[in-house]
């Protein structure tokens, strides 16, 4: 009797020479990431409806076992190998040319619905996703407390505390997640990236996940990417009928410089997306380089920034003006070499279209002054700029009316000559007892006329240029829309208070 017989007898385990002949060797079924197999020293060689083999060269590793177990929902039933075996069957199972790569075949989508399991964290998990998606969530939150596991939802842009499950869920919970998204369940010392794709109700629903270690253990986010809660087209976005011929206007011209500006989160990519898809793919070509590429759109070139590989907004960009574009969609101006591209981009006949990181539309202008971008330079290549705001609407379930006081009204800069009716909502079960359901958008819209090109030109500095350009704000925009009943004073000044201090 050899070493692997003795100690597999006395631990009264199966002993293994060989593992070449077991079904998960011969068709390479991979059910665990390859870098947890590698470190565990641990790999599924098959499976009964009950219960899965799996092959170990540390049978003393009762942790990774019970990892399988839970994340194959089966009994573990373990076999000792010696390193070797176990290495080449690892090897040939997973055919791994780079180890530092994490492959699995296990691509299929998975269907929320068709899950059935006794374990009480994956029912849990299904119910917060099912919830989620059917509650409009953009993100669920897993945040790790000294004492808790807290679950929020961000809902109209907003986080609201939905569960708090125990600290002993939390790693069975993180670990589930994990391994829907193909991450390295073994590593949790350093964040890490993936994707989560799940089937409900026939609808396919994206999950973009984000692991980061905390004090408290790993926080987890996921971004919801569901395609069916996004309307896109200009005539879907809300803007003014003035706005929207300026803006239809803008996408018609031969070249130039489109920019939309805004804080993460209020809709850039949205309005962006729509007018690339008011444009005629058909009669043109169009490319983007985004960070990240959020949603797939229909004849059109789309191209994720890699830094690690140096394909940078700027590197990116210079190679797609070699592919002969016409329309070119920037997922945002980060830095000077970057806006020179694409001011030149623009002198030499494509239209670009980019985003920045400012309050309000002249910002845009004067960000790109101080970046070292010369004004003529500016005033040849700009076309327009729309900043833009989401605000939440108030809920029609729930919705109620009032008269604002007097210092309500101060606080908006607005004095009406006859009393006038504002409105919010109570709370309800349908709004989660918030008083809004759903989201609309507010814009201030810039057009760079013959005048405003003047003004740019003329003004010595960047401040000075700001003072003098006149537009409708974003917060008298919204003042419209309190008046209409579609949202209420808290939330315009929520969202436009930066732009007024």
């Amino acid at each position: 009797m050899n070493d692997i017989e003795q100690i597999a007898s006395l631990l009264s385990i199966t002993a293994l020479e060989n593992l070449e002949d077991f079904r998960f060797i011969k068709e390479r079924i991979t059910r665990v990431p390859y870098l947890f197999a590698k470190e565990k020293k641990i790999l599924p060689i098959d499976e009964t409806a009950d219960k899965i083999l799996v092959a170990t060269s540390d049978p003393l590793n009762i942790h990774s076992m019970h990892d399988i177990g839970f994340y194959l929902n089966k009994q573990v039933e373990p076999c000792f190998c010696s390193s070797e075996i176990l290495e080449e069957a690892i090897e040939r199972c997973y055919q791994k040319e780079n180890p530092k790569e994490d492959r699995s075949t296990d691509s299929q989508e998975y269907d929320l619905l068709a899950e059935k399991s006794d374990n009480p964290v994956i029912q849990f998990l299904n119910r917060i996703f099912q919830e989620a998606v059917t509650k409009g969530a953009s993100d669920i939150h897993f945040e790790p407390q000294e004492n808790e596991l807290t679950v929020r939802y961000r809902i109209d842009g907003v986080l609201q505390k939905r569960y708090s499950p125990s600290k002993k869920m939390q790693a069975q919970l993180v670990t589930r997640i994990k391994v829907l998204a193909k991450l390295d369940i073994a590593e949790q010392r350093l964040p890490q990236d993936g994707r989560i794709k799940i089937k409900l109700k026939e609808k396919e629903i994206d999950f973009r996940v984000s692991t980061i270690p905390t004090i408290f253990g790993e926080r987890v986010v996921l971004r919801i990417l569901d395609k069916g809660n996004i309307a896109l087209g200009l005539d879907h976005i809300g803007l003014a009928e003035a706005d929207l011929k300026n803006l239809k206007k803008w996408i018609g011209y031969p070249e130039g410089i489109i920019l939309v500006t805004g804080p993460t989160g209020s809709g850039k990519t949205t309005t962006l997306y729509s007018a690339l898809l008011d444009l005629k793919a058909a009669e043109k070509n169009i490319m983007t380089i985004e960070d990240p590429v959020e949603y797939k759109l229909p004849n059109i070139a789309q191209i994720n920034v890699n830094p690690k590989i140096d394909l940078t907004f700027s590197t990116g960009l210079r190679h797609i003006l070699r592919q002969d574009p016409d329309v070119i969609l920037i997922g945002e101006i980060r830095d000077k070499e970057t806006a020179e591209i694409a001011i030149q981009a623009s002198l030499t006949g494509h239209l670009v279209l980019s985003t920045l990181h400012t309050n309000d539309a002249p910002s845009a202008i004067t960000r790109l002054a101080e970046m070292g971008i010369e004004k003529y330079l500016l005033s040849s290549s700009l076309v327009g700029i729309l900043a833009q705001r989401l605000v939440r609407k108030i809920c029609p379930n729930c919705r109620t009316s009032y008269f604002p006081s007097s210092e309500e009204l101060l606080e908006l800069g607005v004095n009406f000559e006859v009393p006038i009716r504002f409105f919010k909502g109570q709370g309800c079960s349908r709004c989660f007892h918030s008083g809004y359901k759903g989201r609309c958008a507010i814009y201030e819209l810039l057009n760079i006329d013959f005048s405003m090109k003047e003004k740019i030109l003329a003004t010595a500095d960047s401040q000075s240029l700001k003072q003098n350009i006149e537009v409708k704000t974003l917060r008298q925009n919204g003042i419209s829309l309190i008046k209409q009943g579609i949202t209420t004073s808290a939330e315009i000044l929520r969202v436009t208070r930066m732009n007024d201090e």
